[in-house]
């Protein structure tokens, strides 16, 4: 029997975790979950009013994201999980085991997830915390790096190839 894997989609604010995270997991047959959805009511209130989150906020959220890895992981299923994991100690949190967990980065330059902020109307992170993203942002050592320019489909083809699958 193989190991399940969990492949953790990472980046700022509207480099497309979301979006390319429910495309990879349904193109792979996984089941999919937005780290967003396990932000605490008061950490969604601080990102709409524009102030960033502190290492103290995100405690507790990277215990919940890890706490669902591992129950994944135990349980034999392959998912994908969309979460900023901006910090190498917080990957280092919840890659519980980096034989069954990838990380995928979507890189992209501020300008182009700026625009993309713009455009976005049906989220509670405040686009005035795009440069905090970038300010908290450490690039991964060990990660799938994919560039947010190309379209979904060609990043989400990569990534794929990129994982054997």
């Amino acid at each position: 029997m193989r190991n399940a894997m969990v492949v953790i989609v990472m980046g700022a604010t509207g480099a497309g975790k979301t979006t390319i995270g429910r495309a990879l997991a349904a193109a792979l047959g996984w089941e999919f979950h937005d780290g967003d959805d396990l932000h605490s009511e008061a950490s969604k209130r601080k990102m709409r009013r524009g102030i960033a989150l502190d290492d103290s906020d995100r405690a507790p959220w990277l215990g919940e994201i890890r706490k669902l890895i591992e129950a994944m992981l135990s349980a034999g299923r392959d998912g994908v999980v969309a979460c900023s994991a901006l910090k190498q100690s917080y990957r280092d949190e919840i890659v519980v085991d980096p034989n069954l967990v990838k990380v995928v980065y979507l890189r992209g330059s501020k300008e182009v997830i700026a625009q993309r902020l713009r455009n976005r109307t049906d989220h509670f992170m405040n686009p005035d915390l795009l440069q905090s993203q970038f300010d908290t942002l450490e690039e991964p050592r060990d990660a799938i790096v994919v560039d947010v320019a190309a379209a979904p489909e060609a990043i989400v083809n990569e990534i794929k190839a990129r994982l054997g699958r």
